[in-house]
């Protein structure tokens, strides 16, 4: 199914087509240098299944010598999915992961009993300067996990 209907023969037209039940508007905040639009949760939606957090990052623009610093900051009970579009981060935590988030990359992160992790852009990314664009997820984990 497209989200075009133009782009699918198959996908009704006109009064056939379902209403939108809700039209949500994500609220944005500043982390920093960078600005986070979160769509859930919202006034209208407080979750959708499993899903606690929607988040869009960027797309951004960075000057040589910026960039990313999302400090080291606790999580419990939830698994983040982070999607990169564009640019690289560099994520840390304390299982001991060190790696670098590329385009079409995803970093799953499952923060059950607990975990402290970073995101930031360094090194190369930083001398050139960047413009990073991500969507994450952030899902409510089982009691038992």
């Amino acid at each position: 199914m497209s989200w075009n209907p133009a782009l699918d023969p198959d996908l009704p037209k006109g009064d056939a087509v379902d209403a939108i039940e809700t039209v949500i508007v994500p609220r944005a905040r500043d982390l920093g240098g960078f600005e986070v639009r979160r769509a859930l949760p919202s006034v209208a939606r407080q979750m959708v299944g499993p899903f606690i957090f929607f988040d869009q990052m960027g797309p951004a623009e960075f000057l040589t010598g910026q960039g990313i610093d999302v400090r080291p900051h606790p999580h419990i009970g939830l698994a983040t999915v982070t999607y990169l579009l564009q640019g690289r981060l560099h994520h840390r935590d304390s299982l001991g992961s060190d790696q670098w988030i590329t385009p079409g990359a995803v970093n799953w992160m499952t923060a059950g009993y607990g975990i402290t992790h970073s995101e930031r852009t360094d090194g190369e990314e930083r001398e050139r300067g960047q413009a990073p664009f991500c969507i994450q997820n952030w899902v409510a984990l089982p009691k038992d996990a």
